[in-house]
C-alpha cells in the first residue's frame, strides 16, 4: 500500500452520493498491474491516435504509451504544432486517451461481431506533463484521464508554467515537498474515482539546473552556494530560482526518486544518456530504500542509440537487462511520431516518382503482413463498414447494407 496524506475518511466524503464506475480506467489499471506482476518487464512506445494504438495491440505489444510531446505536437485540442512546453490546451491527453479507447471499442465489436472473440483493451499509460498548475490542477487533470478510460497517469518534478522536456534546458524542479502533493493529488482522484490507477512519479534532477524554492530540507543539499566574503549565499537567478550544483544531478535524482517511491507506483528518473550503470545505481537507490518499488524507463528518440551502444547484441539485451535491474515498464516515447513522419516520407518520396507502382508495393507489403495479424489493408472493414451493417440489417434496412457489392467485397 503506497503512502497518503489523507484518510479514507477525506475519500468518502469527497466521493458524494452517486458513484461511477469508470469501467476502462478500472479494467486497465487491473490489467497492468498484473502484467508488471507477471512479467520481467512491459515494453511499448509512444502512440498519438487511436488507430496506431490498434497497430501496437495487434502486433503484439501489451499497454500504449500516450507522450505529452507527441500530443503537443500532433494531436492536442487546438490542433496546433507546439514543442513539449505544457502549451497546449490542458483537456488534450484526456481526449486522446478517450480517441484511443473509442478505437479499441470499435475494433471489439468489429472482431466480436466476426469471430465472437473480441479485442484485447491495452492499459493507456497517460502524460499528465507538470500538472498544469498547482495540486487542484493535479487532482483534476487525473481526474479527467481516468474518466477518459486511462490506466496510469504520470507527473514530473518541474515547474508546470516553465516546463520543458526532459531533454531541453532551462527545466526548473519544484520542491520535493510540492512535488509529493501532485503524487497525493493524483492518488486521491484515483481513490475518490475508485479505480486503482497506476501512479508513476518522474523526477527530472539528473539535468535540471533550477529549483523554484529551497523549502524542502531534502533538496537543499543540491543547492549551489557561494562564499561572499566569511558567508556562504545560495546562488539565484534573475527570475529567483536558485541553482542546483549539475555535478550531483543523478545523486539528486536518486533521492528524489527515493521520496517519490513511498507514494508511487513506479518512479522514473529523465537521464541524458542511455547508460546502464546510470540506471543501476538509481535503481539501487531506490529500491534500497523501497524494497518493493517498481521503475520505470524512457528510451528516447532524444538519444543517438547507435552512438551511445555501437553494437548490435547489446542494443538487443538493452531492455533485457533494465529489465533485471526492476525497471517494470521501459518506452519509446516519441517512436509513433518518428515512425510515422519516416514511413509518410518515405512513401511520398517514392510515390513522387514511382506513381501507383509505389502505392502497390505499400499495398504488397500489407498483404503479406495479414499472416502476422495485420487487418489494415481491409480498410473499410477496419473501421467498422460491417459492423454498422449489422446494424442496418437489424432494423430491417439490408437492401442498403454497404459491404454487399463494395470494391473491398470484390477485390480483396
Amino acid at each position: 500500500m503506497k503512502k497518503r496524506d489523507y484518510s479514507q475518511q477525506d475519500v468518502n466524503r469527497l466521493q458524494g452520493t452517486v458513484q461511477i464506475d469508470h469501467t476502462l480506467a478500472k479494467m486497465g489499471a487491473t490489467k497492468l498491474r498484473q502484467l508488471f506482476e507477471d512479467n520481467e518487464y512491459i515494453n511499448t512506445f509512444g502512440a498519438y491516435n487511436g488507430q496506431q494504438a490498434v497497430q501496437h495491440v495487434k502486433a503484439g505489444l501489451k499497454a500504449i504509451y500516450l507522450s505529452g510531446w507527441q500530443v503537443a505536437a500532433s494531436a492536442n485540442s487546438h490542433g496546433e504544432v507546439y514543442p513539449d512546453q505544457s502549451l497546449y490546451a490542458v483537456d488534450s491527453v484526456p481526449n486522446v486517451v478517450r480517441s484511443i479507447n473509442n478505437a479499441f471499442r470499435r475494433q471489439d465489436q468489429i472482431e466480436y461481431l466476426e469471430s465472437g472473440r473480441g479485442f484485447e483493451f491495452a492499459p493507456i499509460i497517460a502524460d499528465a506533463e507538470a500538472g498544469f498548475g498547482g495540486v487542484l490542477n493535479a487532482y483534476e487533470l487525473s481526474r479527467n484521464l481516468i474518466e477518459a478510460g486511462a490506466a496510469a497517469v504520470h507527473f514530473e518534478d518541474q515547474v508546470a508554467a516553465e516546463k520543458k522536456c526532459g531533454h531541453l534546458g532551462g527545466k526548473v524542479l519544484i520542491p520535493t515537498s510540492q512535488a509529493l502533493r501532485n503524487l497525493n493529488a493524483a492518488r486521491l482522484a484515483s481513490d475518490v474515482a475508485g479505480t486503482d490507477t497506476v501512479v508513476i512519479a518522474r523526477t527530472d534532477a539528473e539535468s535540471a539546473k533550477l529549483i523554484s524554492s529551497d523549502v524542502s530540507l531534502i533538496d537543499k543539499p543540491f543547492i549551489k552556494r557561494a562564499r561572499q566574503g566569511k558567508a556562504s549565499i545560495q546562488c539565484r537567478t534573475q527570475e529567483g530560482f536558485y541553482q542546483l550544483d549539475e555535478s550531483r544531478g543523478l545523486e539528486f535524482g536518486c533521492v528524489r526518486g527515493q521520496a517519490y517511491a513511498e507514494y508511487a507506483d513506479l518512479v522514473w528518473c529523465e537521464t541524458s544518456t542511455p547508460d546502464l550503470k546510470d540506471a543501476k545505481r538509481f535503481a539501487d537507490a531506490v529500491k534500497g530504500a523501497v524494497p518493493d518499488a517498481m521503475l520505470a524507463y524512457n528510451c528516447s528518440p532524444s538519444f543517438n542509440w547507435r552512438k551511445s551502444i555501437p553494437g548490435d547484441q547489446e542494443l538487443k539485451d538493452f531492455q533485457r537487462e533494465l529489465g533485471k535491474m526492476g525497471f517494470k515498464f521501459q518506452f519509446i516515447t516519441l517512436a509513433g511520431f518518428h515512425q510515422t513522419n519516416y514511413s509518410i516520407f518515405d512513401f511520398a518520396n517514392r510515390y513522387k516518382d514511382e506513381g501507383m507502382y509505389a502505392y502497390s508495393l505499400l499495398q504488397e507489403a500489407e498483404f503479406a503482413a495479414e499472416s502476422r495479424g495485420y487487418t489494415g489493408a481491409k480498410h473499410q472493414r477496419e473501421v467498422g463498414v460491417g459492423y454498422f451493417d449489422a446494424i442496418t440489417t437489424t432494423l430491417g434496412s439490408s437492401s442498403t447494407a454497404a459491404m454487399a457489392g463494395s470494391t473491398e467485397e470484390g477485390q480483396f
